[in-house]
């Protein structure tokens, strides 16, 4: 046989030995993002996240979470994939990570859900669990949220009594996106602060992202500007603490129980995820879970508001108010803690709108489909005090649904 023949024989080899898995493996890149790798003999979750795993606020709380998942079951193995755009680009990387084969897959912000409905029915085999949407299949589909707008309520007490106190009785609030969850959160808001300060106002601006902190401190510049002393955001990061620092005015930070760390913080509304997503996962693994509907209010343990859980202390711009309204938040929060007080009764009747009109009538309390759906609902979950409202006291519009 000529050694020409034996070389290609042997190169031949290789490239089959190669291509049989003999040689280590390309790293698959989709739209620009590396698709991590399962690890053979674990249970493997992925989460996917909206920002970065750092960014001080949604993202950092979530990753935090995944991270605690880590360390506390035996034989599963996480990753992550961060800054993924809502819409087509995250359809792409859950149908990736499903493909590598992950077994639970978490997405963490509300433009993933349809992606994800349509991903969910090409591989039943995989877990989805889409946190702060309203859709599921019943099966391998779930939705995940808690009740924040609990810790929001008692926020808007802290932060009326603060302005009330500072002699300027305006707020604002720097939201997201005109859906259910941010609407809901700013009528959290006003609701609590009209308890501490009757006669507040709560401006709103839209700021259409979840995460840029530049055009976070941009708008809460603008809240500041046209007046407000005290400022909530819906985005991720810590920026509105940051610019209230420059200003000389307050911020209420969100998300993460690191956020306020500034003077000018004057608390945060935060997620504690670890123990949700550990026992989701345990429930999968076990099979005990049932994948639906699934949304979990204070007695959890996986909602906090800084200040006033344990080993934490106030910040200075909540140790100087009156002592009755620190005490009117630790007793509403006891309650919530021990399952006395909830979302419903946050948003318990007699509540008007800022148009002057009865939406939730004296003694009635919303139910679940009222908070998570605009008019008429969706179908099996139609609503009856479909919140695209303002509550009063809210000195904003909302844009005519369809817009």
């Amino acid at each position: 046989m000529k050694k020409s023949s034996v070389w290609l024989i042997i190169t031949l080899l290789v490239l089959l030995v190669a291509a049989c898995g003999g040689a280590e493996e390309t790293e698959e890149v989709v739209g620009g993002f590396q698709i991590p790798a399962i690890e053979d003999g674990k249970f493997n979750v992925a989460m996917v996240l909206i920002g970065p795993h750092d960014d001080g606020g949604w993202s950092q709380a979530h990753f935090e979470g995944l991270e605690y998942v880590a360390e506390n079951l035996d034989d599963v193995h996480v990753a992550y994939i961060e800054n993924v755009p809502e819409g087509a680009d995250s359809e792409q990387i859950f149908r990736s990570l499903s493909r590598k084969g992950f077994d639970l897959i978490f997405g963490t912000s509300f433009g993933y859900m349809d992606g994800m409905e349509i991903v969910a029915e090409e591989f039943p085999d995989t877990i989805y669990i889409h946190i702060s949407g309203y859709k599921s299949n019943g099966e391998n589909f779930g939705n995940l949220f808690g009740a924040m707008e609990n810790m929001k309520y008692l926020a808007g007490m802290l932060a009326g009594a603060r302005a009330k106190m500072d002699g300027n009785p305006k707020l604002g609030y720097m939201a997201t996106f005109p859906i259910p969850e941010e609407i809901r959160l700013g009528n959290a808001i006003a609701l609590g602060m009209l308890e501490t300060c009757p006669e507040c106002t709560l401006d709103v601006r839209w700021i259409n992202t979840w995460h840029d902190p530049i055009v976070e401190k941009d708008a809460a510049a603008s809240l500041f500007d046209a007046g407000a002393q005290v400022v909530f955001t819906g985005a991720d990061t810590p920026a509105v603490a940051d610019v209230a620092q420059e200003k000389g005015k307050w911020g209420v930070t969100y998300d993460w129980f690191g956020s306020c760390k500034v003077d000018a913080c004057l608390t945060a509304p935060y997620w504690n995820w670890g123990p949700v997503y550990q026992s989701i996962t345990k429930g999968v693994i076990d099979g005990t879970y049932e994948v639906g509907w699934d949304y979990f209010d204070a007695e959890t343990g996986a909602l906090g508001l800084f200040g006033f859980m344990d080993g934490e202390d106030m910040t200075s711009g909540v140790s100087e108010l009156p002592p009755e309204v620190i005490q009117l938040v630790k007793d509403t929060l006891a309650q919530m803690l021990a399952g006395q007080f909830n979302r419903f009764d946050v948003f318990s009747g007699e509540i008007l709108d800022n148009q002057d009109a009865v939406v939730v009538p004296a003694g009635e309390k919303m139910k679940q489909a009222d908070l998570d759906q605009f008019p008429p609902g969706a179908p099996g979950l139609e609503c009856e005090y479909c919140m695209y409202w303002w509550s009063e006291g809210i000195t904003a519009e909302l844009p005519e649904l369809g817009e």
